[in-house]
């Protein structure tokens, strides 16, 4: 069973709010309009900027609102051990969280974020080498082609990274329309991660717009997912969902750091968790590297130990 197998048949969790391109740009929208008006009215203008406006409570306080350079440096591409599952690499999931636990507000992870968590979100993907994401988020949430914003191409170039992160996507099935923006306006060639039975029709589609490689005879193993990207070169690798993914990457112990945003409000009903599935493997133990506020929102980021 591949980790995206049920994806459909559930709402997606994706990995935070705007974690799409489409959300993306509707949050852009809201800006722009903000900063529109507030040509005429400071104060709009203001309360836009006030609401992406992120400090530090642990492990130490700080002074007051952090800049990028100061969240990248907390989230920063700095070495790292190495994980049991593999010589090399690393595994970053994002994901938020209601205060009860879903992973999704009315179906869609977008109603629990906010400017602060779009903020992060954005640089997380600044710093990958790679973006990881299940074909059902894919689908569910309307991803468009894995393309940076212009101050984040510009970060990457002065460090001698490509301009992009590449798009890798988890798809047992291969359930994915090769005609569609993901593919058609990829800044870089995507990386579709099926098995070595998928159907060969879809497979013959998508190669034609992107490579697909094979990790598992009959279904999808994330742990050679793994290691096939670290194989490309894709050492940093940053997941965004969804919960079908995450499950699968506990149960496989590759699950390096947890960044999650918890949002200050309350679901109820019977939203997702951020992970489901995968075979139980016991608790794993993860320790606290920082946790960061945007008014009543937490952004909280966990490492293996």
């Amino acid at each position: 069973m591949s980790p995206d197998e049920h994806a459909a048949d559930e709402p997606a969790a994706a990995a935070a709010a705007g974690a799409t391109d489409a959300a993306a740009a509707a949050a852009g929208a809201t800006d722009a309009a903000a900063a529109a008006a507030g040509a005429t009215n400071p104060a709009a203008a203001a309360g836009a900027t006030d609401a992406a406006a992120i400090e530090q409570l642990f492990p130490a306080a700080g002074p007051g609102p952090l800049d990028d350079d100061a969240l990248l440096a907390l989230y920063g591409r700095e070495a790292r051990h190495p994980s049991p599952t593999t010589a090399d690499g690393w595994v970053r999931v994002n994901f938020v969280s209601s205060l009860d636990g879903s992973a999704t507000a009315e179906g869609v992870s977008g109603g629990l974020g906010g400017p602060a968590d779009l903020r992060v979100f954005d640089l997380l993907r600044r710093l990958a080498d790679v973006v990881l994401v299940a074909a059902g988020t894919v689908r569910n949430e309307g991803y468009g082609p894995m393309r940076l914003h212009d101050a984040d191409v510009a970060w990457r170039r002065a460090r001698d990274l490509p301009d992009h992160p590449a798009f890798a996507i988890v798809s047992g099935s291969l359930a994915l329309d090769a005609a569609s923006r993901v593919f058609t306006e990829a800044p870089v060639r995507p990386v579709v991660l099926t098995h070595a039975e998928a159907p060969a029709d879809r497979r013959a589609a998508l190669a034609a717009v992107a490579d697909v490689v094979d990790c598992g005879a009959d279904a999808v193993d994330v742990a050679v997912v793994r290691r096939a990207l670290v194989e490309r070169g894709l050492a940093q690798i940053h997941c965004e969902g969804g919960p079908g993914l995450l499950g699968a990457l506990v149960a496989a112990d590759a699950v390096d750091e947890l960044c999650l945003t918890v949002s200050p409000v309350l679901e109820g009903g019977d939203g997702p968790r951020i992970a489901r599935g995968g075979a139980g493997q016991g608790l794993r133990s993860m320790r606290l590297a920082h946790v960061l506020r945007a008014g009543d929102m937490l952004l909280t980021r966990y490492r293996r130990p």
